[in-house]
């Protein structure tokens, strides 16, 4: 699924959003993706269009510190998770956000979700949610774990 994603965020972010699901289901299937993998990827990118804003507070202002349940622990892996309170303290992503990330990632229903599938996440739920990204945070997310090493 997370090729689908990507592929759908390298394929459409300049035109700002992608087709409809079964155009999109179509297109998928003309590009090869198998067909569980594109109905995984079609539910999944439901569910996250019908993440509502009003679901959640307009902001969540605390000066505490954000203590994860045990599901999410079995379900993001301890460095996506201190990447994903970093990304909130640089004020990459507000708290609300980062709520709406850890949801699409438990929703994966995977066990110690690597950091780089984390990223993408964290992208597909940013490009949904606003109209421009800063391009210094795209490369950030698009970046592979080990090219820092390189530097």
């Amino acid at each position: 699924m997370f090729e689908i994603l990507m592929y759908l965020f390298e394929s459409y972010f300049d035109a700002g959003s992608y087709p409809e699901p079964d155009k999109l289901s179509r297109k998928l299937s003309a590009a090869g993706f198998e067909d569980e993998e594109i109905s995984d990827a079609l539910t999944w990118l439901s569910a996250l269009q019908q993440q509502d804003p009003a679901s959640y507070p307009a902001s969540l202002e605390h000066a505490g510190q954000r203590h994860f349940a045990e599901l999410e622990i079995q379900r993001i892996s301890q460095e996506a998770r201190h990447f994903l309170l970093f990304a909130e303290q640089q004020h990459l992503i507000s708290a609300v956000e980062r709520e709406m990330i850890i949801d699409r990632s438990i929703a994966l229903q995977q066990e110690n979700l690597a950091l780089d599938k984390l990223k993408l996440i964290m992208l597909m739920v940013l490009w949904n949610r606003h109209q421009d990204l800063d391009p210094l945070l795209i490369e950030e997310l698009l970046t592979p774990l080990h090219s820092a090493q390189l530097h």
